[in-house]
């Protein structure tokens, strides 16, 4: 399983506008060939900060996600509201298995 976190912080006036965006994003990114998982977490204590967690199969699918229409226009219409450049870390999925974690 090809796992990224992606560490974004939000300026406080654009929290909202935000949410909407990444829910379009998150929609289009959970119907993607290969895609397990497509989370959006949002701190309790800085409502400004999110994780976006993103499983997918493999590489091949996770690099297929960044040409997206729903990937392309979230990033563009969210550029300018961060307050500093978002932060991606891969992982490796180990537990569940690939197989086991669509189900």
């Amino acid at each position: 399983m090809y796992v990224t976190l992606v560490n974004v912080h939000v300026k406080p006036e654009h929290v909202a506008d935000f949410i909407e965006s990444i829910r379009m994003n998150h929609e289009g990114s959970v119907r993607e060939p290969g895609n397990l998982r497509f989370d959006i977490l949002q701190s309790v204590d800085d409502q400004t900060r999110f994780v976006v967690y993103e499983a997918y199969e493999d590489e091949a699918s996770a690099k297929a996600h960044k040409e997206t229409p729903h990937y392309l226009a979230w990033r563009d219409i969210a550029a300018d509201w961060m307050a500093e450049p978002r932060v991606g870390v891969r992982y490796d999925g180990l537990f569940p298995a690939a197989s086991e974690a669509g189900k």
